[in-house]
């Protein structure tokens, strides 16, 4: 299973995500809800930025060695940048798919993050 492959598995579980090539960034994935970015990636899924707590973000940076804050200002709003190994193994992935499903519930709209948020909580 590539890279991609396991990031829409995990986006796939989200409601209303959807994944959106941006022809300026050289068909470069985004993950969207509603209009609004989650995830943005490379095309093989090696390298994704997304959205964690102000707090997450700096914890991620400063102990994760393929973190780092995300470029273009984002950094300073909790965006982190991620290098992904393509030999990653499900410990990673786990990890992987929390920050993911995070990165969701800030910038989905309420109701929606509510309903990830309560299937976390449950297990």
């Amino acid at each position: 299973m590539t890279n991609m492959d396991r990031l829409e598995a995990i986006v796939a579980a989200l409601p209303e995500a959807e994944r959106v090539d941006i022809e300026q960034w050289g068909d470069h994935p985004t993950f969207r809800v509603r209009g609004k970015n989650f995830v943005f990636a490379d095309g093989d899924a090696r390298s994704l930025t997304l959205k964690l707590s102000k707090e997450e973000a700096a914890a991620v940076v400063a102990t994760e060695p393929d973190a780092e804050p995300a470029g273009y200002g984002l950094g300073r709003h909790g965006w982190i940048a991620l290098t992904v190994s393509d030999s990653a193994g499900g410990e990673r992935w786990q990890q992987i798919t929390e920050w993911v499903r995070t990165s969701y519930t800030l910038v989905a709209p309420k109701s929606l993050a509510r309903t990830v948020l309560e299937e976390d909580e449950r297990g």
